[in-house]
């Protein structure tokens, strides 16, 4: 201002003058601004020039891209949504493999007898209690699966095996009366061998379902003969017949009727027991056939062999995750006594077969 003091002027004259009594009354003295003190820019003052513009505000439907530039928020909503569907899918999968097991058994069948009354003279369908009470002690759920007519007269309906195989995690083959001739394209040497081909035809559809369905398969006794023949195998008709220097695999002692097998080197089943520590060569088990496998099926392994004469014992269809049949009862063991095979690893790997293979 030209009022405001030079504060390089050393004239006296000037400064009395300035600060004279008689100085015009109009005229108003001015003081010289003192430097004010720097206070914080507060949010409502003014952007000086030199300042950064402040950018406007953003849309709240776009978001603010990698350079700076506003563009589509998508690759955020997406990992948003991928991040929750795997947070559910992860909950489903947990509650699915924590469900309980629901693990089906093929019916054994009585067929009417001639001119019998009762039940005798009716077509039964059941399970034999120790089969049941074995694979329920994993604490699993059990379903024997009745045969199906499509075509019937009196009660028809639309339920297929391949139901079953697609609602139940696994499928369990049960021993009784022998495989007929006729289901390996052979002619029963005797009557008595003349086997149940009725059964054969409804557990051969069932064993297809169930692999089909790639479910796990455990057959026992009878299920094991069926497996070879379902992948084109024959059978030895009557073991003491067709091989006589057999030892006996069956006689009145039924379950009490013991024998030595072994598991061949690579097998699953040698890897399986001696995992557990064992360094056996041999096992027992109880022996009540009569039948057994001779020519072997396509894409199938011998698991077992009897300690004396070879017979198979054991055996494992190749591809599949499992799919296996053992000629011994393994639900006879326990009762059996301490001295014979413990076939708890067997059940434990066809359970786990189930659960991974449930979905």
């Amino acid at each position: 201002m030209s009022d405001a003091k030079d504060p390089q002027s050393n004239d006296p004259a000037q400064q009395a003058s300035t600060s004279a009594p008689d100085a015009a009354v109009d005229a108003k003295p001015v003081t010289p601004p003192e430097p004010a003190a720097a206070e914080p820019m507060k949010a409502e003052q003014p952007i000086h020039a030199h300042a950064a513009p402040q950018p406007a505000a953003a849309s709240p439907f776009r978001a603010s891209g990698p350079g700076g530039d506003d563009s589509p928020p998508w690759p955020q909503t997406w990992k948003l949504i991928a991040a929750r569907f795997r947070a559910l899918s992860d909950k489903a999968g947990r509650r699915m493999m924590q469900r309980t097991l629901k693990i089906g058994i093929s019916a054994r069948i009585f067929h009417p007898e001639e001119g019998a009354k009762g039940l005798r003279g009716r077509t039964l369908q059941y399970l034999e209690e120790s089969i049941a009470q074995w694979v329920m002690s994993r604490n699993v759920l059990v379903f024997m699966i009745p045969t199906v007519n499509t075509n019937g007269l009196v009660h028809p309906s639309s339920i297929r095996l391949r139901d079953y195989a697609k609602h139940l995690d696994g499928l369990v083959l049960q021993g009784g009366a022998d495989v007929s001739p006729q289901s390996y394209a052979q002619a029963a040497t005797r009557p008595e061998w003349g086997g149940d081909r009725v059964r054969d035809m409804y557990e051969l559809e069932l064993l297809h379902e169930f692999i089909e369905a790639g479910k796990p398969v455990l057959g026992i006794c009878r299920g094991c003969q069926l497996i070879n023949v379902a992948f084109g195998g024959t059978l030895y008709q009557d073991i003491a017949t067709d091989v006589p220097t057999s030892i006996k695999h069956v006689n009145d002692e039924y379950d009490r009727l013991h024998h030595a097998i072994q598991f061949p080197p690579g097998s699953s089943l040698a890897t399986l027991f001696n995992s557990h520590g064992s360094e056996q060569n041999e096992w027992v088990v109880n022996s009540i056939h009569h039948q057994a496998v001779r020519d072997l099926g396509r894409d199938l392994t011998v698991e077992a062999i009897s300690g004396s004469d070879n017979i198979v014992e054991a055996i494992r269809y190749r591809k599949a995750a499992f799919v296996m049949g053992l000629q011994w009862h393994p639900e006879f063991h326990r009762a059996g006594g301490p001295q014979l095979l413990d076939c708890t690893p067997i059940l434990d790997g066809f359970l786990r077969a189930a659960r991974e293979t449930r979905f």
